[in-house]
């Protein structure tokens, strides 16, 4: 009896073992918020565009990214936050505005999207390094060269124009996090980045916490370099962000200082998602930098 009991017991306890693996690789699969090879292709197409899908490699690493467009006008780089992956771009990408006046790239991060998934680079520079390529060798991008980035994509495109001053000609931050220490830490934060419970976390959310806790201290090696930005620069932020602190405007204000233009948009009524709630605001930020660079 005793013993039946006890197979009974064994089997219940491999029967949770196992559902509980099972919800931890279906969890993982739906909070990886990107789009494989043939959805974005479906997309693009459904939107009678050719989408050039393509991987390089840099520093070590395999980057996929995006490229829609012909115009020979511009070129503009979407550099998506954390988490993400390029296909938080996939509405921009497709606007018939922006296509009208630039070809348009979009790019996995590393650890996120299909650019090495959970392969974390917390270093800022790296980044900047591994992107970099887009405008660089991969293509002979057309002038001026527009970069947006939102959340933690932001600091990365201000650093790819630090460390390369000559290459890019005008710079959009949506709801950037750009002084050290002036952005939302969950309780949770660094107690993630203990190996047992780290397991137990989705691969795009172990990008995304490693990235946030060497961020601080990223963010203050970038404080010497804000001095070389001499470019146009768009800032825009909703009043109500509750993760990137409102106080980022003023260390804009105070760093951004040899940019020939800095226009601050705060708008009232939104948090921290404004890529997609403030649409047309961004789509217009983006053409007047544009604009700004081509009179230049």
């Amino acid at each position: 009896m005793i013993a039946r009991i006890g197979r009974i017991t064994l089997r219940v306890a491999l029967g949770v073992l196992i559902s509980f693996i099972i919800f931890l690789l279906i969890f993982d699969r739906l909070v990886q918020f990107r789009m494989d090879d043939k959805e974005l292709q479906t997309f693009f197409h459904s939107r009678k565009l050719e989408p050039q899908i393509s991987y390089y490699k840099a520093k070590g690493r395999t980057i996929r990214y995006l490229g829609v467009g012909t115009s020979p006008e511009a070129t503009i780089l979407f550099i998506h936050g954390a988490p993400s992956s390029l296909s938080y771009w996939k509405g921009y990408l497709s606007d018939s505005l922006l296509l009208a006046r630039a070809t348009m790239y979009a790019v996995d991060r590393p650890g996120y999207g299909y650019s090495g998934l959970a392969d974390a680079m917390p270093d800022l520079a790296m980044q900047a390094a591994v992107i970099k390529p887009i405008i660089d060798s991969l293509h002979k991008a057309h002038h001026p060269i527009i970069l947006v980035g939102v959340s933690y994509g932001a600091p990365i495109a201000a650093r790819l124009v630090m460390d390369n001053p000559q290459l890019v000609d005008g710079l959009v931050l949506m709801a950037p996090p750009l002084g050290p220490g002036r952005e939302k830490i969950f309780w949770f934060t660094y107690l993630v980045e203990s190996p047992f419970i780290n397991w137990f976390i989705p691969r795009m959310l172990q990008t995304a916490n490693k990235e946030k806790v060497h961020h601080r201290e990223e963010l203050t090696k970038m404080l010497p370099l804000w001095d070389s930005i001499h470019i146009p620069v768009a800032y825009l932020q909703g009043e109500d962000d509750g993760l990137v602190d409102t106080t980022n405007v003023s260390f804009a204000k105070e760093h951004l200082r040899n940019a020939p233009s800095l226009e601050i948009r705060m708008l009232p009524g939104r948090g921290h998602l404004i890529a997609f709630a403030e649409k047309d605001q961004i789509d217009k930020a983006i053409l007047d930098i544009l604009n700004k660079c081509e009179g230049r």
